[in-house]
């Protein structure tokens, strides 16, 4: 752990069970939650605004996303005002674009005129980048989160994608980079290694934190009786 809280990069908690972003917030490696409606979905949540402010009462002193979930975007503007009303560490998710493809800029431009504290997400590509940081103000503290996970998904190396999102947010003293969807416990040290201001991690590969710097030979021991274990136990005979 030690090497981890020497790293450069904030580490967000992303989840939306109620006891895991407990758990993850009280830890001091954890500088701020990201949540969304799947993964609320996931987990059953039906009262949204309940859940929130359920969560606010704890969390309320590092950076919390919020999302909002209209595909108009009047409605979304209404949503976020909202939402951004719920707590000053609140930052509001509006999604790069809506289901019809039309792009958010618009939208983002207006809520921070207004100084809501954004949180574009879904960006995939170094154009939607560069758009959302022209449409930003540089006295409202943003998040512009760009989906690397998603991204090497289709077989792309975001690494090189990420380093120049990081020098395209240059421009903006107060806007942030977050690599989100992580698929693996490395991109957060790439993340680290590029400059990168957050990456987003689910808590199923925050406990993988504990095999950082574990040696390989034992974790490849480990790995042999796992095999012979499981063979054992599942009674297997040739």
């Amino acid at each position: 752990m030690n090497r981890v809280s020497g790293l450069n990069v904030q580490i967000f908690a992303d989840g939306a069970d109620k006891v895991g972003m407990i758990e993850m917030y009280e830890k001091s490696y954890i500088k701020g939650l990201t949540t969304n409606p799947t993964l609320m979905k996931k987990v059953g949540i039906t009262d949204y605004r309940a859940f929130c402010k359920d969560i606010l009462e704890t969390v309320d002193d590092k950076p919390l996303s919020f999302e909002v979930f209209s595909d108009d975007f009047d409605e979304m503007e209404r949503q976020a005002l909202e939402i951004a009303s719920w707590g000053d560490n609140v930052y509001v998710k509006i999604p790069i674009t809506n289901t019809k493809g039309e792009y958010c800029y618009s939208l983002v431009e207006k809520l921070v005129k207004n100084k809501v504290k954004v949180n574009v997400t879904a960006i995939m590509t170094l154009e939607q980048v560069q758009c959302v940081v022209d449409v930003l103000d540089p006295t409202v503290p943003s998040y512009v989160s760009v989906f690397a996970g998603r991204i090497a998904d289709t077989g792309v190396d975001p690494v090189p994608l990420m380093t120049e999102a990081v020098s395209i947010l240059k421009s903006n003293p107060v806007a942030e980079l977050i690599w989100a969807s992580p698929r693996e416990l490395l991109n957060i040290f790439q993340a680290n290694t590029i400059g990168c201001h957050v990456i987003t991690v689910t808590n199923d590969l925050l406990k993988k934190l504990s095999l950082v710097d574990y040696d390989l030979n034992e974790y490849s021991l480990d790995t042999v009786k796992m095999f012979y274990n499981d063979a054992v136990s599942a009674g297997f005979n040739i």
